[in-house]
């Protein structure tokens, strides 16, 4: 869900800043897709919903229906205000829960692997969101 938010504040943002932020969001998580998706066929597994995973995924589906009602600024703040709080809770679902959990150590490498760049989308998401507050 966060590529389709991402692809949504690359066309929908008001700023090249959002906009450029929405690209990198598209790439990097589907790339994180990718390897996710190889590791699974290599392994010859069928992932699994649980309750973190359907959390997400039902905020991600609210988040893309409620930004498609909006433009501009008030887009621009949605978006990142979601994207903060989004990679919050995949960096807490990370931290507490994946990778303690991760039984696989291919699966836990590929986990520990993307953290940085969950912690680096959050960070940037905040920058833009401090931005935004002051202007």
């Amino acid at each position: 869900m966060d590529i389709d938010a991402g692809k949504l504040a690359a066309s929908m943002g008001s700023t090249s800043e959002v906009k450029k932020f929405g690209e990198q969001m598209v790439k990097d998580h589907n790339g994180v897709n990718k390897s996710a998706f190889d590791l699974v066929t290599k392994l010859m597994v069928t992932p699994e919903d649980n309750p973190t995973a359907m959390s997400l995924k039902k905020g991600g589906m609210e988040n893309v229906a409620s930004l498609k009602t909006m433009k501009g600024k008030a887009f621009d703040k949605a978006y990142i205000d979601h994207e903060v709080a989004y990679h919050e809770q995949v960096i807490e679902a990370l931290d507490k829960t994946l990778i303690h959990g991760a039984t696989n150590a291919e699966l836990k490498a590929l986990l520990v692997k993307v953290r940085p760049a969950f912690l680096g989308h959050l960070a940037h998401a905040k920058h833009l969101q401090s931005t935004m507050a002051t202007n």
